[in-house]
């Protein structure tokens, strides 16, 4: 790893400061894109005791936490507080973006909504990221990742078919809100260059999550075809899907005709290229339970790894289905260097999940732990002007 990884002033968004009011999950996703980039990131805290309190989200010391909220500076600061706000809005005399997940009323409420913000400071990318958005008749309804899975349409299609609605295994709602949000940030960050303006990026769970329905919602939007559950198997390709080999699972796709010929002569099965049953996609399709069931069988004569090297000599899409441990000891995943070494200070040697992004400049890694909360409160209040006895007189009246 070379020294320009580590140094965050060699990142593309170094000089881009953020102050971070996200909790939980999609807005930390979004923050932490900006900070494993090079921003530095202050993340806002109420004041706690960490001995006792834990913030939503999970310990501070637990693998969420700290994937989630690496490479950012703490402070605490009460923004119930007149004092800790008046100290906010000094922070965002010289940032550049502002980010929350409230519920929409509540920056009203504590005065730090955007048009508040943007009267002391033009240039500010004030982002908000909510469950259904800011406005509309669900604006205030509490939104977590399971309850959008449901109402976006991802639960009715994911899972076996007849099993009924089943969640997706990650956060993905969440996930992809904080992604979008990124990208928000940083499509306005570009604008500014040119405008000196800053705006209000705007996103939701319930957006993002019909957003990545892609392919399924096209199909009811272009063709009014409602989607239904498929499993493992594609809705449109055939043979695609899990089987099952000698010593465990394998994914398979065979996309087209092309590849369908390929795939029968790896099988060594070419009679099915003449099987009325399997000519064409659509002969296929009739009869996918039956092709199969006879896949399986042929699968189950030897162990996955024969399988796998087997047909991807022939061009044809398979791959091993693994467990988490699994996929992090892939020869593949272990030379792209996806877990990333951390010596942290309270968990020793640990390792988190890497950025899936690189250029031929840059590697994102991760330059910080996970702080404690108000862990630089001092260095940041400093820099604020404050010395050391205003700092412990805050501190006292616990607006910090």
């Amino acid at each position: 790893m070379t020294q320009e990884t580590l140094t965050a002033s060699a990142l593309p968004l170094s000089g881009v400061r953020v102050l971070d009011l996200t909790r939980v999950r999609a807005g930390p996703t979004a923050i932490r894109q900006l900070a494993d980039w090079g921003a530095d990131v202050i993340k806002i805290e109420e004041p706690v005791n960490p001995e006792t309190e834990t913030e939503m989200g999970g310990m501070r010391l637990g693998p969420d936490y700290q994937n989630l909220q690496r490479n950012k500076r703490s402070i605490t600061l009460n923004l119930k507080d007149p004092e800790g706000v008046a100290l906010f809005k000094q922070l965002v005399k010289d940032a550049d973006v502002v980010a929350e997940n409230y519920r929409p009323d509540v920056k009203t409420r504590l005065g730090i909504d955007y048009e508040t913000l943007r009267a002391i400071n033009p240039r500010l990318i004030y982002a908000s990221i909510s469950g259904f958005g800011q406005d509309g008749p669900y604006a205030r309804r509490p939104g977590y990742d399971q309850i959008v899975q449901g109402m976006g349409g991802l639960m009715s299609i994911t899972g076996l078919p007849g099993q009924g609605p089943v969640r997706a295994g990650i956060a993905i709602c969440d996930t992809t809100a904080g992604l979008y949000a990124a990208f928000g940030i940083v499509m306005a960050l570009f604008e500014r260059t040119r405008t000196n303006l800053g705006q209000w990026v705007q996103a939701s769970l319930l957006e993002s999550e019909l957003a990545i329905l892609d392919l399924q919602a096209a199909r009811w939007l272009v063709s009014k075809e409602v989607p239904t559950q498929a499993g493992n198997n594609h809705p449109t390709m055939i043979p695609t899907g899990l089987f099952q080999a000698k010593d465990g699972y394998i994914t398979l796709q065979v996309p087209g005709q092309v590849m369908w010929e390929r795939f029968c002569k790896a099988m060594e099965r070419e009679d099915w290229l003449d099987d009325p049953r399997f000519r064409m996609n659509r002969d296929r399709s009739r009869n996918r339970v039956e092709l199969n069931s006879l896949i399986t069988e042929i699968f189950s004569e030897h162990p996955r790894e024969y399988w796998i090297e087997r047909l991807n000599k022939a061009g044809i899409a398979c791959g091993a289905v693994n467990s988490i441990d699994e996929a992090f000891a892939d020869p593949q995943v272990r030379h792209l260097g996806t877990a990333i070494p951390v010596k942290h200070p309270q968990l020793g040697d640990i390792a988190l999940v890497g950025q899936p992004i690189r250029t031929d400049r840059h590697r994102a890694t991760v330059r910080s732990v996970a702080p404690m909360p108000g862990a630089h409160n001092e260095e940041i209040l400093s820099g604020l002007g404050l010395d050391a006895a205003a700092i412990d007189e805050l501190r006292s009246r616990h607006v910090i």
